[in-house]
């Protein structure tokens, strides 16, 4: 009898500790206290850095929503935007938050909680094509350089739809709208709603935009592989704030106001 009980308690040992061994990405910030997100904070208005140094923009809203309903504090890991993947998967962060497309090369390395927003890719041109490109495909030759940034679906974008044009990738955003002011490059393609906010800017209102966009592009959190737990909280968490009102409180102040503008420039 003594020794199938010691049997039965070491059953259940062993059972919490590969329970213990598997939490997920939620149940660890709860035990922590602090929510970990991976992030490059260079996608206006989802996620940039204010005069302040602090991370700012819609993306960032929902995250500090969610760390607030689940009682933890936030902490941004910032990376560069082809470091997300690597950083989630070495444990640097329990999560990626950073306007990241859900594709399906991406979700055979991770996997993406319900979408919490949908963009699709534009185009911004130099003034002097003026008349002479109204699509996509009008950019499709030799002579024609486009800007993206590294490691985007922009970038992927204009490998995919301009294979004849000269691709050319940057470490930000910012530095591919500044090149194609600047004269440089000819087009710049990156996800709708950062091209219509980079448009607003004084020093970008010169430039011309093809403003449908050619791609549908969900926008979604990265978790690591069979974190099937944590998905269900943010699914769950989605559709609360959908339902309540946040989410279009957090949607408008973001995307129809733009008195945040002064708290970047």
């Amino acid at each position: 009898m003594i020794k199938g009980y010691w049997s039965i308690l070491l059953g259940i040992v062993a059972l919490l500790q590969v329970q213990m061994a598997h939490a997920g990405a939620i149940d660890e910030a709860v035990r922590r206290g602090v929510l970990k997100v991976g992030t490059d904070p260079n996608y206006v208005p989802f996620e940039m850095t204010d005069k302040q140094g602090r991370v700012i923009g819609f993306e960032a809203d929902l995250l500090e929503e969610m760390s607030n309903a689940l009682g933890v504090a936030l902490e941004w890991v910032p990376v560069a935007y082809t470091e997300l993947i690597p950083g989630l998967l070495g444990g640097r962060f329990d999560m990626i938050g950073s306007g990241m497309t859900v594709t399906q090369e991406r979700n055979l390395k991770l996997n993406f909680s319900d979408s919490f927003i949908i963009v699709g890719q534009t185009v911004l041109l130099h003034p002097r094509l003026a008349g002479k490109v109204s699509s996509i495909e009008d950019l499709n030759e030799a002579g024609y350089r486009i800007a993206a940034a590294d490691g985007t679906t922009g970038e992927a974008a204009a490998r995919r739809f301009l294979g004849a044009a000269q691709l050319r990738s940057f470490a930000t955003e910012e530095e591919g709208v500044r090149q194609l002011v600047d004269g440089r490059v000819d087009a710049f393609i990156h996800d709708a709603p950062y091209n219509l906010i980079a448009l607003a800017k004084p020093q970008n209102r010169e430039l011309l935009a093809l403003e449908q966009p050619f791609t549908y592009e969900p926008l979604a959190f990265g978790l690591p592989k069979g974190d099937y737990d944590s998905l269900n909280w943010i699914n769950h968490f989605l559709n609360q704030i959908a339902q309540d009102g946040t989410y279009d409180r957090l949607h408008d102040k973001w995307f129809r106001d733009t008195d945040w503008l002064s708290e970047i420039e």
